[in-house]
């Protein structure tokens, strides 16, 4: 092999990496956002979870692109922990078919049919389909269609290109005795491990391996921890988007790790043992691009017959790695000691549940002044305040559900009503937070700019929003229903500057002062904004009719709108003025 063999070999390289990438890119956008909604309205059961990732991946041929969505599904709270188990095993299994596909380079044989299966003899029909769709169709889709032909066809020129330069390492000593190295078990996983986690891709570390079967010195018991190393490393795409992102989200990259690891702490040991007990029949054999699809998809097939069967225990193992944040002081006061007095317990949810509604409050308010000046460290700052309000609803809803078991007076059973009605809106208006941070992010990212007008009418919304706030948890926290009074009618503002922050944002379309991008980014605020205003308007509903002894929220929501009590007009009156966009 000599020195134009290595460039070949390294442009080669570039030509299959670039391919795959392209390829994987124009799929993605092709049919990305169809894929994004069949995982987002996943149900609950995990077989189809399981198909899902499966379809998904072997159509993005991409793993880590699966995996990853489904980290910011969990994230984003569409998805939970327990549906993104099933999904993230089918990925594994889906991403072998490109190993499959790159495998037609192999085959040997001078019939008909045998040549039309080689990338040699269909791949230029498909790249001239795919030039031709991209340089010469109108449709959007169809240029994606080319694009995806195209970067196939130079991920198959460059898998060629590959296996045609290393070919000539078969007379190389040194090349064999370096393979021989990795046939040792540690070093070849830690090989694959690390190769695939700077590439970022098994699919496109697996193809290597296919190429470097050209040599003829490949052998399966070289190839075989190379390959276990490879499904490791395919894992750090998710691990690294991750970052910053909720426990949840965490887990489902970690369990996406723990498979892979926990498959090949098991089957690697079984392979050595049952290679010994026969006297090694297949390691020794020199490996094809075949073989190594055949090898490939075998590992993680049994790997899902082994780790299928124990999803709940894989969920349980990355709860134990990704444990919940330091002990919180103020959730640590719900002792279940204290349900022998129910009324000190119940003062003692009310003080908690006074620090979550703070928390949810600071967490929308901080979002807010993201739209203005973006930073990184701000918005995990939301995130992880939106983490810590989820663990004071877990840990508050199963307390209070717990003592409402207990013998409780008339009035702590009526507290304890209130407060599980609160905290479910509370933790709904940090949840918001996470919506408005990531609308920010886009703007920031896609560098986007609001017109002057839509800023000045998107402040005022925000200013009655933030009004609108500070009413609720003052009406929550100091039992003011004064403050309570106020809300409705300042949430039938909110609602009325939504509608017409709406239709201001059409008149600019028409009048092309605004793009269709940041209609898309408006829409999503208003709507995460005027929810905010909603849940504002359920817990001062739930305050005011607490103190007249009853419990129905939206009886009494319909009563104020019907014009049934004088206030509520005179302060509808009151925030239109105030929060007019004309002023």
């Amino acid at each position: 092999m000599d020195l134009f063999d290595v460039l070949s070999l390294l442009g080669g390289l570039a030509l299959f990496l670039f391919g795959m990438n392209l390829m994987g890119q124009a799929l993605e956008k092709r049919a990305g956002s169809k894929l994004k909604t069949f995982l987002a309205n996943i149900t609950s059961n995990p077989f189809k979870g399981f198909l899902l990732g499966l379809g998904v991946t072997a159509v993005m041929q991409s793993s880590s692109a699966t995996t990853v969505m489904v980290v910011g599904f969990v994230n984003s709270g569409i998805m939970t922990l327990r549906q993104a188990v099933g999904v993230i095993m089918g990925a594994n299994l889906g991403t072998s078919m490109t190993s499959w596909i790159l495998s037609l380079t192999g085959i040997q044989g001078e019939n008909f049919l045998i040549q039309l299966l080689k990338p040699s003899s269909f791949v230029p029909i498909l790249a001239m389909i795919g030039i031709v769709l991209y340089m010469f169709q109108k449709s959007a889709k169809r240029r994606d269609t080319g694009m995806i032909l195209m970067g196939f066809a130079v991920l198959m020129f460059g898998m060629e290109a590959m296996s045609a330069a290393v070919g000539g390492l078969k007379d190389v000593p040194e090349f064999t005795r370096v393979l021989v190295l990795f046939s040792n078990p540690v070093l070849g996983v830690l090989v694959g491990t690390i190769f695939t986690a700077i590439i970022q891709s098994s699919s496109a570390s697996v193809g290597i391996l296919q190429a470097l079967t050209a040599t003829g010195s490949v052998t399966y018991s070289t190839a075989v921890p190379i390959i276990m190393g490879q499904n490791i490393g395919t894992c750090v795409s998710a691990m690294i988007s991750s970052v910053g992102a909720s426990k949840n989200a965490k887990r489902a990259a970690v369990i996406h790790l723990s498979f892979n690891v926990i498959a090949t702490l098991i089957i690697l040991p079984l392979y050595y043992l049952i290679s010994w007990f026969l006297q090694d029949p297949l390691g020794a054999q020199i490996a094809s691009p075949v073989g190594i699809a055949i090898v490939h998809t075998v590992f993680k097939l049994i790997a899902l017959a082994l780790l299928m069967p124990f999803t709940k225990q894989l969920e349980k193992l990355s709860c134990l790695i990704i444990s919940e944040s330091r002990k919180n002081e103020k959730t640590e006061l719900l002792d279940e000691r204290l349900f022998v007095t129910p009324s000190v317990a119940i003062a003692r949810c009310k003080e908690v549940t006074v620090s979550m509604a703070r928390l949810a409050v600071e967490s929308i308010k901080e979002s807010t002044m993201l739209l203005g000046e973006y930073t990184e460290k701000a918005a995990m700052r939301v995130r992880a305040k939106e983490d810590e309000v989820d663990v004071y609803e877990d840990k508050l809803g199963s307390y209070l559900v717990k003592l409402s078991a207990h013998d409780l007076s008339e009035a702590d059973n009526a507290e304890a009503n209130k407060l599980l009605h609160v905290i479910g809106d509370f933790e709904r208006i940090s949840d918001h937070a996470i919506n408005v941070t990531n609308s920010a992010e886009e703007i920031h990212d896609k560098k986007l700019e609001f017109s002057g007008q839509a800023k000045k009418e998107l402040s005022v919304l925000i200013s009655a929003v933030l009004e609108i706030l500070d009413l609720a948890l003052a009406s929550f926290e100091k039992h003011d229903l004064d403050s309570a009074v106020m809300v409705e009618p300042l949430e039938q503002v909110v609602d009325y500057l939504r509608d017409t922050l709406k239709k201001q944002h059409i008149r600019r379309l028409r009048k092309q002062e605004c793009t269709i991008e940041l209609g898309f980014v408006l829409t999503d605020l208003l709507t995460n904004l005027e929810r905010v205003s909603d849940h504002c308007s359920n817990i001062a509903a739930c305050i005011l009719e607490m103190d007249r002894d009853e419990m129905d929220v939206h009886e009494y929501l319909r009563s104020v709108k019907g014009g049934e009590m004088k206030e509520y007009n005179d302060y509808f009156e009151y925030f239109k003025v105030k929060y007019s966009l004309d002023a």
